[in-house]
């Protein structure tokens, strides 16, 4: 099979697929070398962008998938959000973000850090599919342990959980934390004696 049959195959493969496709199972389903296959995914995604197309050839979650092209996302954000929003509250996200960065981690450890109660986000989460249980933690209870799923990184357009953002980039620098120490001090009155 050439390079253009067998990128004509795995388009027509890849516009079915609800999720991303491995490339394994795409070699195998074509009888084709992994080699081969991983070729034809780097010529289809630059043909893509070539050619300007409104879609580009994805690589998440450990597979390859056709999606919109991310300059086009407020014409699909208007489509996809008409009469319904799917949109997470600022305490889903947060939950969300330090599973995201501390998984596996049990509820009791996800409400510690937010100072509140996380059992109806959690299970927010997990319905919606973006966490799910990975195991349970040694010691008394032995509680659940959360993780996220090829959905959440499907859904941030991420490969592996390895591209997400140092946490250090959400953290303010020393000269803000400063400067916030300063006009504490100075709010506070600043009495040391």
């Amino acid at each position: 099979m050439d390079l253009d049959e067998l990128g004509r195959a795995i388009e027509a493969i890849l516009l079915v697929a609800v999720e991303p496709v491995p490339p394994s199972l795409l070699a195998e389903l074509l009888e084709a070398p992994i080699e081969n296959v991983e070729d034809a995914l780097r010529w289809l995604g630059e043909s893509y962008v070539t050619n300007g197309n409104g879609f580009v050839l994805a690589r998440i979650a450990g597979g390859a998938r056709l999606q919109t092209h991310p300059d086009l996302a407020p014409y699909v954000e208007r489509f996809a959000n008409r009469d319904v929003s799917h949109r997470l509250s600022t305490a889903a996200l947060e939950t969300l973000a330090i599973v995201a960065y501390r998984q596996p981690v049990s509820r009791g450890q996800i409400s510690s850090l937010r100072g509140v109660n996380v059992d109806g986000v959690t299970r927010l989460l997990e319905q919606r599919g973006y966490i799910e249980v990975v195991g349970r933690a040694e010691g008394p209870g032995q509680p659940v342990l959360f993780g996220t799923t090829d959905l959440f990184l499907e859904r941030l357009g991420l490969d592996s959980l390895a591209q997400l953002p140092p946490v250090e980039d959400f953290l303010p620098g020393p000269e803000v934390a400063r400067q916030f120490e300063l006009d504490l001090q100075s709010a506070l009155g600043s009495d040391d004696g």
